[in-house]
C-alpha cells in the first residue's frame, strides 16, 4: 500500500479493570523522592484527559546479590539523577521522542514501576499516533513516548499486556515470524546456550564462548546459519526448547492495543545478508503477518539487532511501511526527519529508577555516547 495511506496500526490499550488510583510511593527502587521533576499527573494515553491508575498493588522483588560492579553501577546511575544536569536534559526531553525499545520482560514488578513512572511523567502514545504525525506532518505534542518490543518474547502476552491495559499504555511489538507457533529458542540464546557447553564452529575457532554471539552477528549470514548448524551438532547437549506466541496471542496483543510489526523471518543482522535475502526476510515476514493479522498488513519495521541497510528502504516502501525503528540509544524529534530511521531508547524490565529516569531525559545516552557506547 503506498505511504500516505490510512491504515490500523493499534490503537491506545483496552480498558483497565483496576479502579485503584492510589500512588506507588515505597516500590522504586530509590531511596530518595526527586522534587525538582514536574510530574504530569493528569497526562494520559494520547493526551491529557486518560485514565491515569498505578502499579501500586506491585509488590517489588527482591533485588538479586550485587557484585562490585554492579553496585559501581547504581552509584553511577544515583549520581546521574541527582546531577544539575538531570534537569536541563529533563526540559530538553519533553520536546523529543522517546522511543523505548524493550525485549521480553524478566521483572514484571519492576516492569510495572517503570510504566506507573512513565504516565506520571511523560506521555505515553501509540504507534498509529506517531504514524499519523508522520504522514500529517504535525508534530507530535511534548512529552510523547512510545513503548516498544523487539523479537516477540511470550512475556510480552503474559507479563507485559496486564500492566499495560492497567495504566492504558499503548504499545508496539515487534516480532520475529518463524517462531511464531513453535517452540524454537532465539537462535543467539541457543548459540550461547551450545557455546557454554562445548559446541564449537569453524567460523568461530577461537572465540570464547561468552563471545560466540557476538561474533555471529558479524560474519555474513550464510556463514552464521552454517556456524550455528555445526554448534549444534558438536555441543554435548541442545537448547531448551522456548514457548513462543501464537497467531492466536498476536490477534490477542493486537486487539489488546498492541500493534504488531515486522521484525524480519529469522532475525539475521540485514547488512551481512546477500540482496536476496534482504528482500526475501521482509517480505515473508509481511506476507505472513498480514495471514495472521486477518489482512490487516503491518506498517512498522524494527532493524534486527539495529543493524541499518539502505537496500531494506525500496522493499518497506514499495509494502507501505511507514515507520522503521532503530536501536540506538537516542531520541528523536516530535515529527521524525526520517519515518524510516527513528531513533529509539534502549531498556530493560530490570532497569531501576535512577537509570530509568536518566534514559528517559536523555542524560544516560549522551553519557553512554561521550564513553565511546555505540
Amino acid at each position: 500500500m503506498p505511504e500516505g495511506t490510512t491504515r490500523s496500526a493499534g490503537a491506545g490499550v483496552g480498558p483497565s479493570t483496576s479502579t485503584s488510583t492510589s500512588t506507588s510511593t515505597s516500590t522504586s527502587t530509590s531511596t530518595s523522592t526527586s522534587t525538582s521533576e514536574p510530574e504530569a499527573d493528569t497526562a494520559g494515553p494520547d493526551g491529557p484527559g486518560g485514565p491515569v491508575r498505578t502499579a501500586a498493588d506491585v509488590a517489588p522483588v527482591a533485588a538479586p546479590p550485587r557484585g562490585r560492579l554492579a553496585s559501581r553501577r547504581s552509584t553511577v546511575d544515583a549520581v546521574l539523577r541527582r546531577s544539575p544536569a538531570q534537569p536541563l536534559f529533563r526540559l530538553a526531553a519533553t520536546r523529543r521522542l522517546a522511543v523505548l525499545a524493550y525485549h521480553g520482560i524478566d521483572d514484571p514488578p519492576t516492569f510495572a514501576l517503570q510504566m506507573d513512572r512513565l504516565v506520571r511523567v511523560a506521555r505515553p502514545v501509540s504507534l498509529a499516533r506517531v504514524e499519523q504525525a508522520v504522514t500529517s506532518g504535525r508534530p507530535l505534542p511534548h512529552r510523547s513516548v512510545l513503548v516498544t518490543f523487539d523479537d516477540g518474547h511470550r512475556t510480552v502476552l503474559t507479563q507485559g499486556l496486564p500492566v499495560l491495559a492497567r495504566l492504558g499504555v499503548p504499545a508496539a511489538a515487534f516480532v520475529v515470524t518463524e517462531l511464531i507457533d513453535g517452540d524454537q529458542p532465539f537462535w543467539w540464546s541457543e548459540a550461547a546456550f551450545l557455546a557454554a557447553h562445548g559446541g564449537t564452529a569453524r567460523a568461530l575457532a577461537g572465540t570464547a564462548p561468552g563471545e560466540v554471539v557476538r561474533s555471529m552477528k558479524r560474519l555474513p549470514d550464510t556463514d552464521r546459519r552454517t556456524a550455528l548448524a555445526e554448534l549444534r551438532e558438536s555441543a554435548r547437549a541442545g537448547a531448551p526448547r522456548q514457548e513462543q506466541l501464537t497467531r492466536h496471542d498476536l490477534l490477542t496483543l493486537r486487539r489488546s492495543g498492541i500493534a504488531i510489526g515486522n521484525h524480519t523471518v529469522g532475525h539475521p543482522c540485514l547488512d551481512h545478508c546477500d540482496d536476496d535475502t534482504v528482500r526475501d526476510e521482509i517480505t515473508r515476514a509481511h506476507r505472513d503477518l498480514t495471514g495472521w493479522l486477518e489482512g490487516e498488513e503491518p506498517t512498522a519495521f524494527a532493524y534486527p539487532n539495529g543493524n541499518v541497510d539502505h537496500r531494506a528502504d525500496p522493499v518497506l516502501r514499495r509494502l507501505g511501511y511507514r515507520t522503521g525503528f532503530l536501536f540506538d540509544h537516542r531520541h528523536d524529534r516530535l515529527l521524525p526527519r526520517r519515518p524510516l530511521r527513528i531513533s529509539r531508547l534502549r531498556v530493560n524490565s530490570t532497569t531501576g529508577r535512577d537509570r530509568f529516569d536518566t534514559i528517559l531525559s536523555g542524560l544516560h545516552p549522551a553519557v553512554h555516547r561521550l564513553r565511546g557506547g555505540a
